[in-house]
């Protein structure tokens, strides 16, 4: 079962992505070539590290799903080109028509590719939250992807989602059924997750991190993510986990380092309210135990900053 080995090994080992690793394809604009999780589902693993000119804005993961009646595929990528290099990979693999793409959030790496998938013929779907970021910030996304990529951006341009969900999007394609589910809030607006149920597989987008610090956004707001976390995402009993960022695992490590660091901070956090603590001193309470993570240095204090200013008013 040779498509359960990289599986594994992130989850037994300790190997995790690191941001001093090059590019691991360099004849891609992909960071690392696609493989496959498990039968018929593919994921091209992104850096670890923050968007850059060497990795071309690919720091997520690009999947897509080969059904045997068409290829749905899972964020549209952070340029044009990106997108267009994913698909050169995908039909590598398959003759089968891509039919479908989602958006997993409304986040450059999810959207920005979106124009090439449009040209292709093909529509892309989100949640209405995400397309709503789309309107609002697309041209501020796109310019600061052009800031990094410089000649690499070339092609791409603001394309909104064409369709839009609120609550589910299933989809019965070949071989999968495929449900696209928003759970709740979490890491950014509209997150959504792509679960199969026939194959205790979710490709979890922004909801579940591992092997980088998940990143607290001015609009995350953790309690709710927290709530999510429990109410929704834990119930799927996922056997598979395709997080946002990082290599396939399961749901222990994803616990252990998404729910788990929350509840960690906001404890610290908690804590530090208590004893009368302002701000300043709140960008110092103890992460140590996640310092592993790649992206620490750059958002463990930008974290716990954004987390006391909202347990501040809680």
């Amino acid at each position: 079962m040779r498509w359960i080995l990289p599986l594994v090994l992130a989850t037994t080992t300790g190997v995790h992505a690191s941001e001093d690793i090059a590019d691991k394809y360099p004849n891609s604009l992909l960071y690392d070539k696609p493989y496959e999780v498990i039968p018929g589902v593919f994921s091209a693993i992104g850096a670890t590290a923050p968007p850059t000119y060497e990795n071309a804005g690919h720091n997520n993961n690009l999947s897509f799903i080969v059904t045997g009646d068409g290829v749905v595929v899972v964020n549209g990528g952070a340029a044009y080109g990106l997108a267009k290099a994913l698909h050169d990979e995908i039909k590598a693999v398959t003759d089968q028509e891509v039919k479908l793409v989602f958006n997993e959030n409304g986040q450059g790496h999810a959207v920005l590719g979106n124009n090439y998938w449009v040209e292709q013929g093909v529509p892309i779907v989100a949640h209405v939250d995400a397309a709503e970021e789309v309107e609002k910030y697309g041209g501020s996304i796109l310019e600061a992807m052009k800031g990094y990529n410089r000649d690499q951006a070339e092609g791409t341009v603001i394309q909104a989602p064409t369709d839009t969900f609120e609550d589910e999007y299933i989809v019965e394609m070949g071989d999968f059924r495929i449900e696209a589910r928003y759970l709740g809030p979490a890491h950014s607006p509209g997150d959504i997750v792509i679960w199969l149920p026939e194959q205790s597989l979710v490709i979890s987008g922004d909801m579940a991190f591992h092997e980088r610090m998940l990143p607290i956004f001015a609009n995350t707001y953790t309690a709710d993510w927290l709530e999510t976390w429990d109410n929704e995402f834990e119930s799927l009993a996922a056997t598979y986990v395709i997080p946002g960022h990082g290599h396939p695992t399961n749901m222990a490590q994803v616990r252990r380092y998404t729910k788990g660091y929350l509840e960690h901070l906001r404890a610290e956090i908690a804590a530090h309210i208590e004893s009368g603590g302002g701000l300043a001193d709140a960008y110092y309470v103890d992460q140590s135990a996640y310092a592993r993570l790649d992206t620490f240095e750059e958002l463990a204090a930008k974290n716990a900053g954004r987390v006391f200013e909202q347990m501040e008013f809680e």
